[in-house]
């Protein structure tokens, strides 16, 4: 908490142009997924630079490089977007819980990545937005979505029952599903802690269509959680 009122702070003065700039690029046209994206790539390493955040990246190389893919990481805390961000130079956006999307700044974002807003308490709304989620999935776009759905400050390292309406996308897309494993994330933003701090960003081996296609999606659920669940007890040993 008090971490992200100094980096606020430290950037304060920067923050119109910052704003300003997102605005600018939300508006063009013709929409630059690839200006945008490095732009949210700058202003990323600039959140770690100044809040004396290192981030630890690990495999990269598992990441599919054609086609759409639906990161699922576990989720500890405000950085968690970022941290993925910062270790993934192929453009990607995210899906958020639209309740806390229209805040300053955190509007920009999602407005600049073209992300999706998802209304976790509307299950009818929500089956329009995981529809057009799936097609761009299909399309070749690449998304981060946290099955998790929250996260609470007492939650650190450990995880929750993954929900499993959101793998529907991956089925419906036939598209990979790439589990994220996300350590100590929460010592940025979600904790008192004002010294410098090093988390980690895992990409695992890519769960293709032929491995989850005859499974329901609670059992789909289950494996990703499983998946990240024996990394993390490997990590956190």
């Amino acid at each position: 908490m008090w971490r992200l009122v100094y980096v606020v702070g430290r950037n304060l003065y920067r923050l119109p142009g910052i704003i300003g700039h997102m605005r600018k690029l939300i508006a063009k046209e013709p929409y630059s997924e690839k200006e945008n994206y490095a732009y949210l790539k700058w202003i990323t390493d600039e959140i770690l630079r100044t809040g004396h955040i290192r981030l630890e990246g690990h495999g990269m190389e598992h990441l599919p490089q054609e086609g759409g893919y639906l990161m699922c990481p576990n989720h500890q805390g405000k950085l968690d977007a970022y941290a993925i961000v910062a270790m993934h130079d192929n453009t990607c956006t995210v899906v958020m819980d639209e309740a806390k999307s229209y805040t300053i700044f955190i509007r920009e974002i999602i407005d600049m990545m073209r992300g999706k807003r998802l209304e976790l308490n509307n299950p009818r709304k929500a089956v329009g937005v995981i529809k057009a989620i799936t097609e761009e999935v299909a399309a070749g776009r690449r998304y981060i979505l946290f099955p998790e759905s929250g996260y609470t400050k007492e939650k650190k390292n450990s995880l929750i029952p993954f929900k499993a309406g959101c793998f529907k996308i991956s089925v419906n897309s036939k598209m990979p599903i790439v589990p994220v494993v996300l350590v100590d994330t929460y010592k940025a933003f979600n904790s008192l802690q004002l010294t410098p701090v090093t988390a980690q960003v895992h990409f695992l081996p890519p769960i293709y269509y032929e491995e989850f296609k005859d499974l329901k999606t609670v059992e789909i659920a289950s494996l990703v959680q499983t998946r990240i669940q024996q990394k993390l007890d490997e990590l956190l040993v």
